[in-house]
C-alpha cells in the first residue's frame, strides 16, 4: 500500500559522505566520497544542505547548481502549497494530513532541517492513522540521525515506542529496533544496542535507515565485543543471514572466526584492520573506535588467559603475533586498570592468573545488595513512623 512505502529520506549516506570528507585523517576516502556525495545532492535538488556542505568547505561552490536547485525548489513547494490550499478548501482532513505529509517529506528530502522539523511535526499533529504517525516520528529519527542530533533522536524514540506500545504493526516493531539498536551503538551502550540488532537480524527490513550489508556489519561488530563464544557460535558465526553477507566482509569474518578459533595472531591483524576499515570512517562508530579495540584486546587476553595458571610472556606474545615488549607494556596497563586477573613475573618471564574466587565475588554481591536493602527499609520506617 502506498501508505505504508517509507520513503528512504533524508538520504543518510550524504551524510557518510560528508563525515569522510570532514575528517582529513580518511583523505585517501575522499575522491569517492566527494562524487556521491555531490552526485546524492544534485538527485535530491538539495539546495539547503548544499549551504551547508560548502560553508565547510567540504565541496566547492557551484553557483549556477545552487541557483538551478534553488528554483527547483522554490517552484516544487509553491505547487504543493497550492495543493494544500486546495485541499484545505475542498477536501476532507485525511486529504489535507497527506498534502502536510508531502510538504514535510519534501523538505526532509532536500535538507532544510529546521524547517523539516516543524512540518513533519505538524503533520503528525494532523495525521490520524496510527501507522502514519509511526512512520513520521521515525523520520524525524533518521532527520536526528542525518544531523547528528542526539536530543532528536532520543526524544522521538520515546515517541515512537510509545506510539508502537499503542498498536504498531510487526514491521514498525522491528524497524524501531533496528534504529533504537543503531542509536546505543552510537552512545557506546554495545551490548544492549547489539541485543536488538541481533533480535531484527531475521527480520530486517529498515533499508530506509541503513543497507542490509552495513546492517549486518554492526550487528557483528556489537555482538563479537559482548556474546560468549558459544553464543557467538550459534547466533552469529553459524546465523544464515550472517553466512549469506560474510564473503562481502571479509575483515569481519576473520575477526569474528579467529577470536572464536583461538588465534589471536590472526585476530589482532583483523582487529587492526576493522579499525580502519570499519571503526574510524564510520560517523557512529568512529568516536568509539579506541575504546572498542581496547575492550577486544581485553576480551582476547582474557579469554587466552582462562585456559592457564600461568604461561611465559614468550608464549603470549607469539600467540598474539606481537613483541614481548608489546605484550608486557599492555597487559601491565589492563592489570593496572583491574581488567586483567593476572600478574607478571619479570624476572622469570611469567604471567600468572589469579581469577577472583565466585564465592567471594557471590559474598560481595549480597553484602552490597543487603545494604541497599537496609537502607531502603530504614527510609520506609521513618515515613510511616
Amino acid at each position: 500500500m502506498a501508505e505504508d512505502l517509507v520513503l528512504p529520506i533524508p538520504n543518510l549516506s550524504l551524510a557518510q559522505d560528508y563525515f569522510v570528507l570532514s575528517s582529513p585523517s580518511l583523505a585517501h576516502l575522499h575522491e569517492n566520497a566527494r562524487k556521491s556525495l555531490l552526485e546524492g545532492i544534485q538527485a535530491d535538488q538539495m539546495a539547503p544542505y548544499y549551504r551547508i556542505v560548502i560553508s565547510t568547505s567540504a565541496l566547492p561552490l557551484d553557483q549556477s547548481l545552487l541557483d538551478r536547485m534553488e528554483k527547483e525548489n522554490k517552484d516544487e513547494l509553491d505547487k504543493i502549497e497550492e495543493r494544500l490550499e486546495e485541499a484545505k478548501k475542498t477536501e476532507g482532513e485525511t486529504d489535507i494530513a497527506d498534502a502536510l505529509r508531502a510538504r514535510a517529506n519534501y523538505l526532509t528530502r532536500i535538507g532544510d532541517k529546521d524547517k523539516a522539523i516543524e512540518a513533519q511535526k505538524l503533520a503528525l499533529e494532523k495525521t490520524p492513522g496510527l501507522g502514519s504517525r509511526i512512520d513520521i516520528v521515525l523520520t524525524l529519527i533518521r532527520i536526528g540521525f542525518f544531523y547528528g542530533d542526539h536530543d532528536l533522536i532520543t526524544q522521538n524514540l520515546q515517541q515512537a515506542e510509545e506510539l508502537v506500545e499503542k498498536g504498531g504493526d510487526w514491521d514498525r516493531r522491528n524497524r524501531l529496533k533496528v534504529y533504537r539498536g543503531l542509536h546505543l551503538l552510537s552512545i557506546r551502550q554495545f551490548k544492549r544496542g547489539g541485543e536488538l540488532l541481533l533480535d531484527a537480524l531475521s527480520t530486517f527490513t529498515a533499508t530506509e535507515l541503513i543497507s542490509y550489508n552495513d546492517f549486518v556489519a554492526s550487528t557483528i561488530i556489537a555482538n563479537v565485543l559482548t556474546l560468549s563464544r558459544p553464543d557467538l557460535k550459534k547466533k552469529l558465526i553459524a546465523a544464515p543471514e550472517v553466512i549469506q553477507v560474510l564473503p562481502e566482509l571479509p575483515t569481519l569474518s576473520d575477526l569474528m572466526k579467529n577470536l572464536y578459533d583461538s588465534h589471536y595472531d590472526k585476530f589482532f591483524v583483523a582487529l587492526a584492520a576493522l579499525e580502519q576499515t570499519h571503526l574510524k570512517p564510520n560517523r557512529l562508530l568512529a568516536p568509539h573506535s579506541r575504546y572498542y579495540v581496547r575492550e577486544m584486546r581485553i576480551l582476547a587476553y582474557n579469554q587466552l588467559l582462562e585456559s592457564y595458571r600461568s604461561l611465559t610472556l614468550d608464549s603470549l606474545a607469539r600467540s598474539f603475533g606481537v613483541s614481548i615488549d608489546f605484550v608486557d607494556n599492555e597487559l601491565s596497563r589492563f592489570i593496572a586498570s583491574g581488567r586483567l586477573h593476572c600478574t607478571i613475573d619479570k624476572v622469570n618471564g611469567v604471567v600468572e592468573t589469579n581469577r577472583p574466587s565466585v564465592k567471594n565475588a557471590q559474598y560481595e554481591t549480597v553484602v552490597r545488595q543487603g545494604d541497599i536493602l537496609l537502607n531502603a527499609v530504614q527510609r520506609l520506617s521513618k515515613v510511616l513512623y
